[in-house]
């Protein structure tokens, strides 16, 4: 669903802006699923992807107390947008029990998952997208580097940086390099892997070549790792080949580069984030950077912003890295939604 932007109005003429406003997309997408009954509901998700799911159902399982006309309104809000429409279009990890668990509790929430998750043939590969990245780990742990490689540049870059840090330091450094250097795999290396999965999945093996890893894959992994484990991957990089750091480290997109991001961007960002995490975040953000955030904020919304942050004490820079890595996630989720364009590149201590 669009943002708030020329929003019809309701029966009785009030603006669904107004009672739709503050509402993410997430949370609106969450109220629209609760609200068609279990068995739609699941239906829909067959749909949806691992990290579509994931998303909402964390809004699911966050979810704060709604209003009946909210609700009413992203019901409307959504019978207007796929009204001139045929069909929806959906896009083609063990989160997704936790989340739906809290949200429509235990007996509810285990009827819905099984028919998502038999809802859909996928492979070996595919299933490791809907498991915990500790059990992901232990599967691939005593296989070929090779084909540990393979899995995590199959995955996505958060699920793989999240599996990576399973692993010993000198694991995760060989993995890296592995992944930077990989291009493409041949269908008989895919096969090879589905079969092994298969073993514990009963999934049907793949036959397409598929382009893998390289250094934009690295670097998109090596984004979502925390920040000590980041940069102890790339201390050992640069002792084994210097120019293939600076190409990674190039490609990486940090905080700052937020900067380049036109007002736009920038305003439909502020829209999906909290205003606590961006208040922390901005403790250790640029100064110029700073002040294009709070430009494409309302006056009144930057002079609160800029009080909190007046009024609150140390941080730690820890703490600082979290709520940007928070948002550095929004905004690279709505970079592969085509809402916004990314560019740039790329003992605790207290801001």
């Amino acid at each position: 669903m669009t943002e708030n932007r020329n929003l019809p109005a309701t029966q009785d003429g009030e603006d669904l802006s107004k009672i739709l406003d503050g509402v993410t997309m997430q949370t609106r997408a969450a109220m629209l699923l609760m609200s068609v009954g279990e068995q739609d509901a699941a239906e829909v998700l067959k749909h949806m992807g691992p990290k579509e799911v994931q998303r909402v159902g964390t809004a699911m399982s966050t979810m704060p107390e709604v209003k009946q006309d909210q609700i009413e309104g992203v019901v409307r809000l959504f019978l207007e947008e796929v009204g001139g429409q045929t069909s929806l279009g959906m896009g083609a990890n063990d989160y997704i029990k936790n989340m739906l668990t809290q949200a429509l509790g235990e007996d509810k929430a285990a009827g819905l998952i099984d028919r998502i998750l038999l809802g859909g043939n996928t492979t070996g590969l595919d299933t490791l997208k809907w498991m915990e990245p500790r059990a992901v780990a232990d599967i691939i742990r005593n296989e070929h580097p090779q084909i540990q490689t393979i899995v995590i540049a199959y995955l996505e870059p958060d699920q793989s940086s999240e599996i990576l840090a399973q692993f010993p330091e000198k694991v995760r450094l060989d993995i890296i390099m592995r992944v930077a250097a990989l291009e493409s795999v041949q269908p008989s290396a895919l096969q090879e892997l589905n079969a092994i999965l298969e073993k514990q999945f009963s999934a049907s093996a793949g036959t397409q070549a598929q382009s893998l890893g390289g250094v934009k894959t690295a670097a998109e992994i090596m984004n979502f790792l925390e920040s000590g484990v980041e940069a102890e991957i790339m201390d050992g990089i640069k002792e084994v080949d210097e120019d293939l750091a600076t190409e990674i480290s190039d490609l990486m997109f940090v905080f700052d580069n937020l900067i380049d991001v036109d007002d736009r961007g920038i305003q439909g960002l502020l829209r999906e984030v909290s205003t606590d995490s961006l208040k922390i975040a901005l403790r250790g953000a640029d100064s110029s950077l700073a002040e294009k955030i709070l430009g494409n904020m309302s006056k009144r919304a930057a002079e609160i912003l800029r009080d909190d942050m007046e009024a609150m004490g140390p941080v730690k820079v820890s703490e600082v890295e979290v709520a940007q890595k928070e948002i550095l996630g929004i905004a690279r989720r709505m970079s592969d939604a085509g809402e916004i364009a990314l560019g740039g590149a790329g003992g605790e201590d207290m801001l």
